[in-house]
């Protein structure tokens, strides 16, 4: 029997219009067919650990395929998976119970079924916080795989072994959700996790998993489990003492409240990268990571033992340090602030124009404003 537990006010920090959207298709579909609807997933998770929800997913049992098509095609509800019984209405997910099983090759190579019934359906997800539903008619969190507990210590425990182990990408996913949430996996997840291949995942799903992780607050748990679930020595060959990683960890702790938002994505790889055998840019490569990324992480300066006024300088020629990405430093906010160019470019002191004035032209000219700035830059040694 699963446990139940009553939470009347689930809705009450949804967004008006995704409210409106959950009503009109849930009283269609209870009142027309006597279907029975429940939010499932990441959304219930959420809306347990008190955080916003933002998508969510409908799922709906006892109507037919047939019944449901055709409420489907009455609310204007689009069909974005038709062949897994999913479809898209405004914001909302609305999908029939399903189970999945690995009949070919990568990761499309799912045969899918329809569920009958609620512990079926939810078996087929990875994690058991993420196997939660609410019943929205009773009002109520139903919970099959001890879910809520885990919620409570948090820890993300793996719901059924066989087919947590048919879907790869599920690794990358304890990985993220870990550094999102700040949840540490079960030591039997752990081990199962470990020995999953993750050569069938197309480079595009891989670095999807990994933004969300770099997006995550507990970037510390995300990098322990780089590297404690194989991910990073199956992806890019790359292993990391002990020693090491304590060493990152706490570095990643210790200054995330210096993390501007904008650059949020790019800290991890950047401070990473150091610790690294390969270069960056071939890790990069490896994770299929979006062309801002190199411009952030691999085609910027590393952070020096030692950070001087002339180094800041000339990091800042183009642009202020507020946008370089080694600016998490406490020296680096310091410095760079005194010297006037958290968010503005270094002032060089001439400028091309000026040059031009005085009968600079061509390759002399840039000869010239690189001599001047860098006079520049070595007058600030006494800062």
């Amino acid at each position: 029997m699963p446990t139940v537990k009553a939470f009347p006010h689930f809705f009450s920090q949804t967004d008006p219009t995704t409210l409106h959207d959950i009503q009109t298709v849930t009283t269609y579909l209870t009142q027309h067919y006597h279907a029975k609807c429940y939010v499932v997933g990441g959304a219930v998770r959420d809306r347990l650990l008190g955080m916003q929800c933002k998508d969510y997913d409908i799922e709906c049992f006892g109507i037919s395929v047939e019944d449901f098509e055709d409420a489907m095609a009455h609310l204007g509800a689009q069909g974005v998976g038709k062949s897994f019984f999913v479809y898209k209405y405004h914001d909302l997910d609305i999908a029939l119970p399903r189970t999945e099983e690995k009949v070919g090759k990568g990761h499309r190579g799912f045969a899918v079924r329809l569920a009958s019934k609620e512990k079926e359906a939810s078996r087929r997800r990875d994690f058991t916080v993420n196997a939660l539903m609410y019943d929205i008619e009773k009002e109520v969190i139903v919970d099959f795989w001890g879910g809520l507990e885990d919620l409570q210590t948090k820890v993300l425990r793996v719901v059924d072994e066989k087919t947590f182990s048919q879907d790869s990408l599920r690794v990358l996913r304890a990985m993220q959700f870990s550094a999102r949430l700040g949840f540490k996996i079960e030591e039997k997840s752990c081990r199962l996790s470990q020995n999953i291949a993750l050569d069938d995942l197309p480079k595009e799903r891989i670095f999807s998993e990994f933004e969300k992780m770099f997006n995550g607050i507990y970037l510390h748990y995300g990098l322990y489990y780089l590297f404690a679930l194989g991910i990073a020595k199956k992806l890019f060959d790359e292993e990391i003492e002990r020693n090491t990683y304590i060493t990152l960890g706490l570095r990643l702790q210790k200054n995330r409240g210096n993390f501007q938002e904008p650059l949020q994505p790019y800290y991890f790889m950047f401070m990473l990268g150091k610790y690294l055998r390969n270069d960056m840019h071939t890790v990069l490569d490896r994770l299929g990571a979006a062309k801002r990324y190199y411009n952030k992480v691999a085609s910027v300066p590393a952070l020096p033992s030692e950070v001087t006024a002339s180094f800041l300088a000339n990091v800042a020629l183009k642009e202020g340090i507020v946008h370089y990405v080694g600016n998490y430093d406490e020296k680096v906010i310091e410095l760079s602030k005194k010297l006037e160019i958290w968010e503005k470019a270094f002032d060089r002191g001439v400028t091309a124009t000026q040059l031009l004035e005085e009968g600079f032209t061509g390759k002399a000219l840039g000869n010239e404003l690189e001599k001047r700035t860098q006079e520049k830059i070595n007058s600030l040694k006494e800062i």
